[in-house]
């Protein structure tokens, strides 16, 4: 216990501190518990999805497509555009446009973080109604 500088008298006056060394303890316990089970937290699931039989919806207009093939091309309306062109031409599209539907088919081929990484630049680019091109279930 610290004591004070002496009073009038000759008393000497007490000083509270907080003993941080039990609040260390259990912190460095928390830490050391927290390191354990977080690789364990980060492990996920095997899932198998349904697979649905959708009906195709009825579109007034052609939809605005992009498609990603195996090898890393990209074509907007059909037509062959870098990644960068691609950004661009999204980005200029008027705000009646991008408030539109824009649906991406990609070749099940392709990284899923290729496919994502564009998921983001039409995202990016101020499309909200983002949909995928996917190929109907073949019934057997």
């Amino acid at each position: 216990m610290a004591m004070g500088p002496m009073n009038g008298g000759g008393r000497r006056g007490l000083v509270a501190e907080i003993n941080v060394t039990p609040l260390v303890d259990v912190m460095l316990v928390l830490l050391i518990i927290f390191m354990v089970t977080a690789p364990m937290m980060t492990q996920g699931l095997e899932v198998d999805l349904p697979e649905t039989t959708a009906k195709a919806l009825r579109q007034e207009e052609e939809p605005l497509v992009i498609s990603l093939s195996k090898d890393g091309r990209i074509k907007l309306r059909n037509v062959e555009v870098s990644a960068k062109n691609l950004r661009e031409q999204l980005g200029r599209m008027s705000d009646e446009e991008k408030k539109r539907p824009i649906y991406l088919r990609a070749d099940k081929q392709v990284a899923y973080g290729d496919v994502v990484v564009l998921m983001n630049d039409i995202r990016k680019a101020g499309f909200e109604k983002l949909g995928m091109i996917t190929k109907p279930v073949e019934r057997k």
